[in-house]
């Protein structure tokens, strides 16, 4: 690394080092060119080394120590643990509605609710610097944010009505929420076969290359078990006839997100709901990792609650995403938990490179906060887990209630110094990176 910023930048980057091994090393040793291309993607820009250093982040906060605003429960709510701005997307629901909400769970886990909401706050002080906005239009948005989620929270806790509170759909929606779901309905199923399959004798196959990697027969024969322990875990209010599980192929897959590097991931085609070629379904099963927050909430109680980390994501995706994917369940796979849902057409995530007028973005930011606030609500001893026996919503209420202008005043301090650390740390991270400093690489 290069001498720039002296003694302190040195410190840091050993620091940073030290804990990207600790979170990718054994990822990092059995797949280094996985890690070269995360990595590369993570130099891009701050926001995509923030995106990718979730470990990071929780180390720090970690270190901090706590806030005036947890307590016994608000310390221990379910929570997304990767709530950056770009985490929010639409999907459709088990009912048949596209809804925009938040979407991405890998990460999820129990533990203090402001760390959502801080990880989010610091993302858009990186988004409004990267589009040039002062410091002064950065601390409106965060207020913006947080005065949403606590007009939500409160309307929550005080016992609203459904149509209260709607979700964001084609009826609700407006500004780009409304732009992604219209684009989200101009997708279809065909669209999304004809782009990864082919038919050959009447029949759909997955098409090779762009990622997809025929698969040797020990290992087709292992995805395949492993598809027969995860059809045990859907739902049996969502279950379908059995036909609908028939397998047509089975593929590998290559290229996956910043976040999924090296880890194994392999595509299934379905039969579907029909014997209609356009009705065919394809899931995915990757091998889900252990969530970054998970290394600084040490109880035992939520450790044991789960099976391993391919049953904790869906258990805590179904906890804080109302009428969830259908096709969402878990599995094992050489000992490895997995996570398995739908590769659906209808998944579009927010695009904030056209969002650029500052009024513009201060409407889409308090929407987002006002879905994080139903997303913590939804999570709670409603919904059928018993590590969180308490009602989320009333506990969050009142430790906002204390001192309503303390909380909004502590995400937009938080913004910025973590937001000007996060840029600190990405030029470190490069200088790091581009001299060869990161082992295995």
């Amino acid at each position: 690394m290069t001498s720039q910023g002296g003694p302190a930048a040195e410190r840091r980057g050993e620091e940073i080092l030290e804990v990207l091994d600790a979170a990718f090393g054994s990822l990092l040793a059995a797949d280094p060119a996985a890690f070269r291309v995360k990595f590369r993607k993570m130099a891009a820009s701050a926001f995509a080394f923030y995106r990718g250093t979730a470990c990071l982040f929780y180390h720090d906060l970690d270190a901090a120590g706590g806030d005036d605003f947890l307590d016994a429960r608000t310390s221990r709510v379910w929570i997304h643990g990767d709530l950056h701005a770009e985490n929010f997307g639409t999907y459709m629901d088990s009912s048949g509605r596209l809804v925009f909400n938040v979407n991405d769970f890998d990460e999820a886990y129990v533990g203090p609710f402001l760390w959502d909401l801080k990880r989010f706050a610091a993302s858009v002080a990186l988004i409004g610097y990267s589009k040039a906005l002062s410091d002064e239009v950065i601390s409106d948005l965060v207020r913006a944010y947080a005065r949403a989620y606590r007009d939500r929270i409160r309307l929550l806790a005080g016992g609203a009505k459904p149509d209260e509170v709607p979700p964001f759909t084609l009826d609700t929606a407006t500004g780009p929420l409304l732009q992604a779901l219209r684009h989200a309905r101009s997708q279809t199923r065909f669209g999304l076969l004809d782009s990864m399959s082919r038919i050959v004798d009447y029949e759909r196959r997955f098409s090779l290359g762009g990622g997809a990697i025929e698969l040797d027969a020990a290992t087709r024969e292992k995805v395949l078990a492993a598809f027969e322990g995860y059809v045990e875990t859907l739902p049996s209010a969502t279950r379908r006839r059995s036909d609908t599980y028939r397998i047509k192929d089975v593929v590998g897959r290559r290229g996956i997100g910043i976040g999924s590097a090296g880890l194994p991931s392999f595509n299934i085609l379905l039969e579907g709901n029909s014997d209609a070629l356009e009705n065919d379904v394809v899931i995915y099963v990757k091998q889900a990792q252990v969530p970054a927050v998970s290394r600084h909430i040490t109880e035992e109680r939520i450790r044991s609650y789960f099976q391993h980390e391919g049953h904790r994501t869906v258990i805590s995706q179904r906890a804080l995403q109302a009428h969830a994917d259908p096709w969402l369940g878990w599995t094992e796979l050489d000992g490895a938990g997995q996570l398995v849902a739908e590769v659906s057409p209808y998944a579009v995530d927010l695009d904030w490179s056209d969002i650029d007028d500052p009024a513009e973005i201060k409407q889409v930011v308090s929407d987002l906060g006002a879905a994080t606030a139903t997303m913590h609500a939804v999570a709670d001893d409603s919904s059928g887990h018993t590590l969180v026996p308490f009602s989320t919503e009333e506990a969050i209420d009142a430790a906002i209630s204390a001192d309503e202008e303390g909380f909004v005043a502590l995400l937009v301090d938080f913004a910025h110094s973590y937001g000007a650390r996060a840029r600190a740390d990405h030029q470190i991270f490069v200088d790091l990176f581009r001299n060869g400093r990161i082992p295995g690489l």
